[in-house]
Formats: structure tokens, C-alpha cells, sequence
């Protein structure tokens, strides 16, 4: 039987990692097993998680002795659900809670075709998450986009999630290939892993899931996005909200790595344009991620995560 295992990491978010866990009890696991490796990794305080769960649960808690980002986190969970035998593994956030047939949806897509590596679903807003609350009516909560397959635009070198924002009315109904996965929820092969590598441990927070995918193209392969598979996810709700000052600080300082990696001669002239502009007039988070890059201060870098 295919044995598929559940990447997540908390930091310091339980309420929303039980909610998540909630949702994977009474997933679908016909045809396949379902193991769940959940990794600490906030070090100062300790996750402490129900004996309900172990007993409902194939679960597994890792903690980590210092903060290990996005990046080391999932890495860690990757590296013992491939030591423990997993067929597949499910890169998943702490703040979603996911649809019954999730699993089943993406394993029925991934598995038709060798060159198929990964496969993402579509990601609604959870109720009351949406960027512009104002814009919807309750029947139109929980059915906001927040992610319906990943564009890359390399002229300005930012990654896009298709749809955003838009209640979903089926226009986006369509299984193909996409750009990127977005790290918040995506199912990969385990011999792509072995290929192509984890998750680089440069970028710690941001544009690792565009570095992932990109690389995972290089080698061949392609990224579906998966419509009839869904979750609902908190937005941002472990990066202190949109615009903070830890997203300032990470997005400027890993697009600009992601950018000069990838991106065309053309762009990458416009993009160390724009962070010398953005050392002198950007916001303070900004100007320190821009400078590390520069000083090539890598990993958790200089924020204080």
C-alpha cells in the first residue's frame, strides 16, 4: 500500500495545529496509509499536543533545537518520513485545515504520468482571512481564492498565485500544468526528492517553494495544479500578517537570490536596480534584507525569527 507523510511545522501556532490535525483525522486514506510527522520548531517553548491525537493518528513530534525556518523545518520532516519508507510527502502548513479527499485527489492526478512531480491544490481563504474582507458576502466567504495554480512573472521576477482574490465561480476548473507550487500544500514524489534535493536552506522563509519547483523543472519534470483538491488557509497567520517586517526582510533578500539564480540577463540588471533604490528609500527590513544578500548572510540571516 502507498504510504504518504504529512510534513508540518508549528511554530508557536498550536491552536491552528490542532485545527489542522482535526482535519486530517477524518481524511480519506482509501488505498493508501497516512503518517504524520509534526515538527517543533520554536525553541523556546515546547509543543504540547493532546494524547488523542497519537491515539487517532499515526504522529510523529520532532523538536528542534533552534529555529530551522520553513526550509530546515520541512527538510527535517522530509528526512524522516523518506527514513520511515514514505511513497509521498505532504508538504502542509499548520494554518489550513483540508478537504476529506484531499489526498486521494491529488494521488489520483499525481500518479497518472511519470513526469508529474508534484501536485498542489486549489487553496481557498479560510472565513475571514480574505486581504480585502469588505469586497465579499457570507456566502462568498470560505470560496475566495487565495491560490489556483502559480504564475512566475520573470520580468519583474515575482511569483503570482493565479486567481487571488477572486470568488471562485469554476474558472479555474481546469487540472494542468503550473508554474510553481506554493509551499502551503503540495504532494511530491518521493524519487523527485531524491533527484532533485529538499527545500534550500538559504532561503529559510520565502521564495524556497519557487526555488523548489524551478529546480524540479530543470530536471525535467512538471508541476499540476489540482482543482478538486482543496484547503482553507489562514493567511500569514504564522509570519505576523501581511507586510510585516519579517516579510519585508525575507521577500527582498530571497527574491533577489531566486532572481539572480534563475531569472534572464534583462531582469536581473533590473533587479539589482531596484535593491540599490530600495537600500536608500525602502522601509528598515527591507534596506537589512537587501544588505544581507549583498553580504551573502544566508538561513535565518539577521532577522530576530
Amino acid at each position: 500500500m502507498k504510504k504518504v507523510s504529512v510534513s508540518i511545522i508549528d511554530f508557536n501556532g498550536r491552536e491552528n495545529t490542532l485545527d489542522c490535525l482535526d482535519s486530517i483525522k477524518i481524511i480519506n486514506k482509501k488505498g493508501f496509509e497516512v503518517s504524520i510527522v509534526l515538527v517543533d520548531n520554536f525553541p523556546s517553548k515546547t509543543l504540547v499536543i493532546p494524547q488523542k491525537y497519537f491515539e487517532a493518528l499515526d504522529l510523529k513530534l520532532i523538536k528542534t533545537k533552534e529555529n530551522l525556518g520553513f526550509t530546515g523545518g520541512h527538510n527535517a520532516g522530509i528526512k524522516y518520513a523518506l527514513s520511515k519508507n514514505a511513497d509521498y510527502v505532504l508538504v502542509l502548513n499548520n494554518d489550513v485545515v483540508v478537504d476529506p479527499n484531499l489526498i486521494s485527489q491529488l494521488l489520483g492526478v499525481l500518479d497518472k504520468n511519470d513526469n508529474y512531480a508534484i501536485a498542489s491544490p486549489k487553496i481557498y481563504f479560510a472565513k475571514g482571512f480574505e486581504y480585502h474582507k469588505e469586497r465579499y458576502n457570507k456566502l462568498e466567504t470560505g470560496r475566495v481564492l487565495w491560490y489556483a495554480g502559480g504564475q512566475m512573472d520573470w520580468a519583474n521576477v515575482i511569483a503570482k498565485h493565479r486567481g487571488v482574490d477572486e470568488v471562485d465561480k469554476g474558472q479555474y476548473q481546469k487540472t494542468e500544468e503550473t508554474d510553481f507550487a506554493t509551499g502551503a500544500c503540495l504532494l511530491v514524489k518521493k524519487e523527485v526528492l531524491e533527484r532533485v534535493g529538499f527545500f534550500d536552506d538559504k532561503y529559510f522563509l520565502y521564495y524556497e517553494d519557487s526555488d523548489f519547483s524551478q529546480r524540479i523543472r530543470k530536471a525535467g519534470y512538471k508541476i499540476i495544479y489540482v482543482p478538486d483538491a482543496v484547503v482553507w488557509h489562514r493567511n500569514a497567520a504564522s509570519a505576523g500578517g501581511s507586510g510585516s517586517s519579517l516579510q519585508d526582510y525575507y521577500i527582498s533578500r530571497n527574491r533577489l537570490l531566486f532572481g539572480l539564480r534563475y531569472a534572464s540577463l534583462r531582469s536581473k540588471a533590473a533587479l539589482v536596480k531596484e535593491s540599490i533604490r530600495l537600500l536608500i528609500m525602502g522601509r528598515k527590513w527591507q534596506k537589512k534584507g537587501i544588505r544581507d544578500f549583498y553580504l551573502r548572510k544566508f538561513g535565518k540571516g539577521n532577522f530576530p525569527a
